[in-house]
């Protein structure tokens, strides 16, 4: 028995035909769904890409204690869990935030590992001269991103197809090993900016236009319709070509009778905002449906459900790495919070009532399935702490100015008895609205907040019960009123 996870980046939903949209050429995605069962109701926790991945590899929220991070010294990962436990544990990806400060540790977990190069602004080819910079509106850029792309101009240089590449070439030479195997091709794709071959570009009118729109601001939108059509048909054509990439895997797998043994999962980290709720991104304290709510698909051969729709409230990031384990045999450690899927995929039976996701230091969310509650900061001066023994951002380590504050470690119920620092947090001001309920069943496109103070009620108490069930810090309730 073998496991292949295949990760996309910034995958909106309702941009996938198996989710009801027309007019997007990807009918690998409505043919994996024909193959698997489609989730309905898969939703993000920890927000964005890092946070994202140390659920998956931990089975547990972080976004409570710490923003952006490394892996910490009593983090559980699934795959060093799989590697220790005799499965082989390989991961392609061009993922770069993984060679950042704020990225360490994760790709040693596996057994093996390759990383390709050149994604958005990856500090990769190297020039001492400022970029020509072509003409262009992009709200976004960074001046090492127009050096790099020069260099990847055929549909054999884009940093996916590499990664796929490897990823099948793994895939043909284990597809017969004796021994267990898991295979995660995780992909930046279909992340801004928005870049993809001509072969893709050629599917929309507007792809490729100049001058080039493909990097939007993580900002209102502020551009004209017809500027809006040009980045979001950029969209489209990166998501045709992560479609075509999928068909690859799915080409190999039907020769191979891969269908047999291997459980396939296809996911994303989070989605993305293009132009919904007239806002571009992510990273911004509204959780929208766009951002929140992700695609997911599950093929598990000892079920053999195909072609069904599950309406369970799951949490990808949370929920694949038991899965994982439980397919191999392997039991979850006692801090996972993350649930296995296997009953789930075979009879949609449920895991949770509620989720509970959000980003560090902003409104922290929860969803039941039907209604999503957005409760706001209550107290903004409250003070508040990252706990962390691995003090990097996103993109560098600490200065020494930034351990102003540093106070003794305690430990967490989570740290395995390590006693855990902490450090003041400071600038994470909340929004200027008040907390926000929707029924997203009735109300899709959120634009219809509800007043219903029974349903806030009963929202409230799932977001507590599950802040305590995470060990969320106590300063933690004080600032949002719990």
């Amino acid at each position: 028995m073998n496991a292949i996870l295949i990760l996309f980046d910034s995958l909106n939903r309702n941009y996938l035909p198996p989710y009801g949209r027309t007019d997007i050429h990807a009918p690998n995605f409505a043919r994996l769904a024909k193959q698997s069962v489609t989730f309905d109701n898969a939703h993000v926790c920890s927000m964005p890409c890092m946070p994202a991945r140390r659920d998956l590899h931990t089975g547990r929220p972080n976004f409570l204690h710490t923003p952006w991070s490394c892996l910490q010294p009593w983090d559980d990962s699934v795959p060093e869990m799989l590697k220790q436990n005799g499965v082989s544990s390989h991961i392609v990806t061009d993922h770069y935030h993984y060679a950042e400060d704020g990225g360490s540790g994760y790709l040693q977990r596996y057994s093996t590992w390759q990383l390709f190069r050149g994604q958005e602004g990856d500090p990769w080819m190297g020039q001492a001269d400022a970029p020509v910079v072509p003409e262009h509106i992009n709200g976004k850029d960074r001046p090492q991103d127009w050096v790099n792309r020069p260099f990847i101009r055929e549909e054999e240089d884009f940093p996916q197809k590499k990664t796929f590449d490897a990823g099948l070439d793994f895939l043909e030479r284990n597809r017969g090993s004796a021994s267990p195997w898991f295979l995660q091709i995780e992909t930046f794709d279909p992340h801004e900016p928005f870049c993809a071959p001509e072969s893709a570009r050629a599917l929309y009118p507007h792809a490729g236009e100049t001058p080039i729109f493909d990097w939007p601001a993580y900002d209102d939108v502020k551009e004209s319709p017809e500027e809006v059509a040009r980045a979001i048909d950029n969209y489209k054509s990166l998501l045709s070509f992560c479609d075509a990439q999928l068909g690859r895997v799915l080409d190999v797998m039907d020769a191979h009778g891969l269908w047999e043994d291997t459980l396939l999962l296809v996911g994303t980290d989070h989605g993305f905002l293009l132009g919904e709720h007239n806002r571009w991104a992510k990273n911004i304290p509204t959780m929208w449906n766009e951002i929140a709510r992700t695609p997911f698909f599950v093929w598990d051969p000892r079920s053999g459900a195909l072609d069904e729709r599950r309406q369970a409230l799951v949490q990808p990031a949370l929920d694949i790495g038991p899965t994982l384990l439980a397919f191999f045999g392997l039991s979850p450690t006692e801090d996972m919070t993350g649930c296995d899927l296997s009953g789930t995929v075979r009879n949609d039976s449920p895991v949770r009532e509620a989720a509970i996701f959000g980003y560090f230091g902003y409104p922290v969310n929860v969803s039941d399935g039907t209604h999503v509650y957005m409760r706001n900061v209550q107290d903004a001066d409250a003070p508040f702490y990252q706990y962390t023994w691995m003090p990097a951002t996103m993109r560098d380590r600490f200065s020494p100015a930034e351990f102003a504050g540093l106070e003794p470690a305690r430990t967490l119920p989570f740290s395995k008895g390590i006693p855990v620092p902490r450090l003041p947090m400071r600038g994470f001001r909340p929004p200027d609205w008040d907390s926000l309920l929707f029924n997203v069943q009735a109300d899709p496109a959120q634009a219809k907040p509800l007043t219903d103070p029974e349903t806030r009620a009963r929202m409230t108490d799932h977001l507590t019960r599950l802040m305590h069930s995470v060990s969320a810090p106590p300063e933690v309730f004080t600032r949002f009123g719990l």
